[in-house]
């Protein structure tokens, strides 16, 4: 069974928080980062981003990078830009993109859960990345980009999360520019906050949904920090990372799609004749799959329809039966060469949040030979994956809408 804590959360100044939060870090690059922070000085994008601090020149892994971004979290708390909480709380963090709404629990999970996976996986991590997350983590003393999780439904939660929300005003309330609504409720009863504790206590397990470095850096700074606390207890801050778990009914994952720069030295011709040995195709399609076990492939300015042929893949395989794994090991790696999508400079992978137009214009500027759009992993899929033991492929799933960071904050 799982452990959710309360935290001393470090949050925006009730008036500053919709210029304080920010996009998280790995949603834009350097240019796109600076040019918000030209615009809105408060962005937290300065404290996950700050590199948008220092010359363009400056290795992103500098120790200046992360030691601009400790000066500017200290800013902000030593100006009165946020403000650190008197005593333990949790939160609720609603989200509101078009017509969907998802309102996530805003906690500590515990590093022991992750090493005994009550916490679930379904990536592997890289080291670099790994690395990056630790000094960000270090060198600030504190968790500033929170953990997406997911679980199954619990009644009994859902309805104290809608009493709770709907008994109490918001403290913060505001429309980000991407059009998203942002809200979150402080959960301030001692009574609430012992039932949360006691609900998640009879929760087996928390899927991770995006985050795995972030999970990842939390769980290896509590063991060196333990490893160096001769006093250790258990209780330290630095125990627990910073997460937002959201109930799996309310879960929007976006497809996660393909484009790739060359066709592997095959002609026109000779590239839609394998892939009619391996799939059912049809021409002049929708450039969006309707179901599972569709594609569609955008290749000279037309769509194509693709299916994959009965006995091509094993569907009792919960990794192998995705339909990312079937394109990987039915086409992207036997007909364009793409043997490891991790490292391969070949191919790009674009969120489904940008839609089929980026498809199109990727291959239409001849950058990149051909486009494939699939259709979005289930959560039931993600579950069963983590379940399994296995990892899914990279690039599967495309979370949204995104947490802000800087909305809380967790200090160590």
């Amino acid at each position: 069974m799982v452990t959710v804590r309360p935290f001393k959360g470090l949050r925006p100044a009730k008036e500053l928080a919709d210029k304080i939060a920010s996009p998280p870090y790995d949603v834009l690059d350097s240019d796109e980062a600076r040019t918000i922070v030209k615009e809105n000085p408060l962005s937290f994008l300065r404290v996950v981003k700050p590199e948008v601090d220092l010359d363009p020149s400056v290795d992103l892994y500098d120790t200046k990078v992360y030691e601009q971004g400790a000066f500017n979290l200290r800013h902000l708390m030593e100006h009165g830009e946020m403000i650190q909480e008197n005593k333990p709380k949790f939160y609720f963090y609603r989200q509101i993109m078009g017509d969907h709404a998802q309102v996530g629990l805003v906690t500590t999970v515990s590093a022991e859960d992750y090493r005994n996976n009550l916490i679930k996986k379904h990536e592997f991590t890289r080291k670099v990345k790994e690395e990056d997350r630790i000094r960000h983590i270090e060198t600030q003393n504190a968790q500033c980009g929170p953990v997406f999780l997911t679980y199954p439904d619990v009644p009994e939660f859902d309805a104290l999360q809608r009493r709770i929300c709907r008994e109490n005003e918001p403290e913060y309330d505001f429309v980000s520019p991407d059009g998203i609504r942002h809200s979150l409720w402080v959960v301030n009863s001692d009574k609430d906050i012992e039932t949360i504790e006691r609900i998640f206590a009879e929760v087996p397990s928390l899927y991770v949904a995006d985050g795995h470095h972030r999970s990842a850096a939390g769980t290896i700074v509590a063991e060196r920090r333990q490893k160096d606390n001769s006093n250790h207890t258990g209780n330290e801050e630095y125990n627990y990372f910073l997460a937002v778990i959201f109930p799996k009914n309310q879960m929007k994952i976006m497809a996660y799609n393909r484009v790739v720069k060359d066709l592997n030295g095959n002609s026109l011709d000779e590239f839609i004749d394998k892939v009619h040995d391996r799939f059912d195709v049809t021409e002049n399609t929708v450039p969006s799959p309707g179901s599972m076990l569709e594609y569609s492939m955008y290749l000279d300015g037309k769509w194509y329809g693709l299916e994959p042929k009965a006995g091509s893949f094993p569907e009792s395989d919960p990794v192998k039966s995705l339909d990312a794994s079937i394109l990987q090991e039915n086409l992207l790696n036997p007909i364009l060469g793409i043997k490891d999508p991790r490292t391969s400079e070949r191919i790009k992978f674009v969120g489904g949040i940008r839609g089929t137009e980026e498809l199109e214009k990727l291959v239409d500027s001849g950058e990149y030979e051909v486009a494939f759009s699939l259709y979005p992993t289930s959560i039931d899929q993600l579950i069963e994956v983590a379940e399994s033991g296995n990892v899914m492929p990279p690039k599967s799933t495309w979370f949204e809408p995104k947490l802000r960071s800087g909305m809380v904050v967790h200090l160590l």
